[in-house]
């Protein structure tokens, strides 16, 4: 490993200019200009928050929304969540492409993308939650706009992830930035929880009374109710669209990006792009590495709805049982934030995720018991933090340790948190769309009250036994991932050589 070598080379070149070198110490200032405060933290941390929010509603809620209030086939709504999914997996490498080659403006290189995409975004998503006075094309209908929501949410969220790289220049802002991030993205889980849960979950279309299925009178009071839970997802969903654009406008307020001083932009074509990206060995290992276990989450929240409401007969209260999941979840994070500064972010990877497996175990083993649902939620949403924060924050030490090796190419922060996206998405496209089909071929009845002993079991598999391989191959991928803490203290320490280099050189240019 290079890592003396390019602190050595940028020692050396400043050695020789004395005199000059001792005026331009008072650049220390400038370092402090750099710093953010927490005010500029915070307003970048609410701006990741309409993609969790969104993220929430549509991976909790849209399986059980598609099934139970649009009363699609399973099979249809199978191929909704996989292909829009799958569509959404496509737009982000690509996006991240268009972004690496745009120009700089006035107000930045990713700010335009964010603003302009925030009004397209709010739309569709509403339309999303509309169920159409028409039989013959609401697949069609769920499916484009489904497409068309997730290409403009990856318009606003690719910029706004690479925008990690361009508030500041110090690694530590960095990571303290996104741990505020990380806490205000659960807390945007918990919001599209809440407002979601609270408002669709006072108006079920199934009766509240197991005696009421036999009566008569059952048939009309579902239809009834069946068009209230319609209105409420409609109330909800406009709710979210609100939160939506004040979290953009609050981004936008509030954060200034950086441009790189003296540094030209490297341009790629895309299979450049492609290349430079899955060529690079920490990147993949840590890529693949979290693609299991997210993937292991990811189903988990797409079925847990359902699980909730079918396997552990707790109807009236799954929106509460999600609800204390992601509040677990945000209100460990600053602790999984301090975890991972003492111990490394290595260890945290290891001790956070692992942490979920014996409560995914747990929650099929237990009979069914209200109180113990609440328990186990509890204590897996701290495993739910650390899912969260950790992707997030082990990326920029991998597009750090990129450019301690490759001093010469710039512009490129967006492709790597494009195509890390685009595998997750994918994969998770693949994982609602095979566990959709299994529900299928279990035997779910749409629109059904209660369903077959084999659609239990499905859901039990689909939340424990998966999830949990899922995880061991993640954590064993996980071990190999090279960066630990002393390497990456010294692509610290060698990238601030090379700002302070390039920082003075114009000075030295000047006084000569």
């Amino acid at each position: 490993m290079a890592r003396g070598e390019g602190a050595e080379h940028y020692a050396a070149s400043l050695l020789p200019v004395k005199p000059i070198n001792t005026e331009i110490k008072t650049a220390k200032p400038k370092d402090q200009r750099t710093r953010l405060t927490v005010w500029n933290k915070l307003c970048y941390a609410i701006g990741g928050a309409p993609y969790q929010i969104t993220g929430s509603a549509l991976g909790f809620f849209l399986q059980i929304y598609l099934l139970d209030v649009a009363q699609l086939d399973p099979f249809h709504a199978s191929i909704i969540l996989f292909v829009g999914r799958a569509w959404d997996a496509v737009t982000d490498p690509t996006v991240g492409f268009l972004v690496s080659r745009s120009r700089w403006t006035g107000i930045g290189r990713m700010m335009p993308w964010i603003l302009c995409s925030t009004p397209f975004a709010v739309l569709t998503y509403f339309l999303i939650w509309y169920v159409p006075p028409f039989e013959q094309g609401k697949v069609l209908w769920y499916l484009v706009f489904y497409c068309l929501f997730q290409s403009m949410q990856t318009c606003f969220h690719v910029p706004y992830s690479a925008l990690t790289m361009f508030i500041s220049n110090d690694q530590k802002e960095r990571d303290s930035a996104t741990a505020y991030r990380m806490m205000v993205e659960v807390l945007g889980t918990v919001l599209g929880t809440a407002i979601q849960g609270q408002i669709v979950g006072g108006a079920s279309n199934c009766p509240t009374e197991p005696d009421d299925l036999n009566s008569g009178n059952s048939t009309n009071a579902s239809i009834v109710s069946l068009e209230e839970t319609k209105q409420a997802y409609l109330i909800s969903s406009g709710v979210i669209c609100i939160i939506y654009v004040l979290c953009a406008v609050v981004l936008f307020l509030g954060v200034k990006e950086k441009k790189e001083n003296g540094r030209k932009k490297t341009l790629l074509t895309f299979r450049q792009g492609l290349w430079l990206v899955m060529s690079y060995g920490p990147y993949i290992k840590l890529v693949i590495g979290f693609l299991f276990t997210s993937l292991a989450f990811m189903l988990l929240e797409g079925n847990f709805a359902l699980f909730i409401t079918y396997a552990l007969g707790h109807r009236k209260d799954f929106q509460n049982i999600l609800l204390v999941i992601m509040l677990s979840g945000t209100l460990t994070i600053p602790w999984w934030q301090w975890f991972l500064t003492r111990f490394g972010k290595k260890k945290a990877v290891y001790f956070g995720i692992t942490w979920a497996v014996p409560f995914m175990i747990l929650i099929i083993c237990i009979k069914s018991n209200l109180v113990i649902s609440y328990l186990v939620s509890v204590a897996a949403g701290v495993s739910v933090a650390a899912a969260f924060l950790l992707p997030w924050s082990m990326l920029p030490d991998v597009v750090d340790d990129f450019k301690v090796k490759n001093p010469d190419i710039h512009g490129y922060e967006a492709l790597f948190y494009s195509f890390y996206v685009f595998f997750i998405k994918f994969a998770s496209g693949v994982s609602l769309g095979v566990s959709t089909l299994s529900l299928k071929f279990a035997g779910y009845v749409t629109g059904s009250c209660s369903q077959p002993e084999a659609v239990s079991l499905t859901l039990k598999v689909l939340v424990s036994p998966v999830p949990v391989a899922l995880i061991a191959v993640g954590l064993l991928i996980l071990r190999t991932y090279p960066i630990d803490e002393e390497r990456r203290q010294c692509n610290r320490k060698i990238l601030q050589e090379m700002l302070d280099s390039e920082s003075e050189t114009p000075a030295l240019g000047s006084d000569v």
